[in-house]
C-alpha cells in the first residue's frame, strides 16, 4: 500500500482535490465509482467518496468497514452534498459512542 490518500468524485470534483496534491479519479456514474473504489483499496490507506457516488454504493464502503485499510469515508462533492455522508456520520458516531455527536439542537450552556 502506498500509504497515501486517494478521492473518487466527478470531474469537477476530481479536479480541485488534484489541484490540492492529492490523488484524484473521476468516475462517470455509481457503476464506474464502485469500479474505482475496488481497484484504489489495493494501494490506498485512505479514500474518500464524494457522497453522491456513496449513496450509489453503501454496500461496497461497508465491506471495507471491518479492515483497518482502506479507511473509506464520504464527504460532500464541490456542487455541495445530498446529506448521505452527514447521516453516515451521525450512525457511525453513534454506534461508536452511543450518542450523536453531529445534534446540534443541544442546550450549549454549561452550569458551573
Amino acid at each position: 500500500m502506498k500509504g497515501r490518500m486517494a478521492i473518487i468524485g466527478d470531474g469537477d470534483g476530481a479536479l480541485v482535490f488534484r489541484s490540492a496534491g492529492m490523488d484524484a479519479y473521476a468516475a462517470e456514474d455509481g457503476a464506474d465509482a464502485k469500479r474505482l473504489l475496488r481497484t484504489l483499496a489495493k494501494e490506498y490507506q485512505v479514500i474518500f467518496v464524494t457522497d453522491v457516488f456513496a449513496a450509489e454504493m453503501e454496500e461496497e464502503i461497508a465491506a471495507y468497514a471491518g479492515q483497518a485499510y482502506p479507511i473509506v469515508t464520504t464527504i460532500p462533492s464541490v456542487r455541495g452534498g445530498n446529506g448521505y455522508g452527514a447521516e453516515m456520520l451521525k450512525k457511525q458516531s453513534e454506534r461508536a459512542l452511543g450518542m450523536d455527536i453531529t445534534q446540534t439542537d443541544r442546550d450549549e450552556t454549561l452550569s458551573v
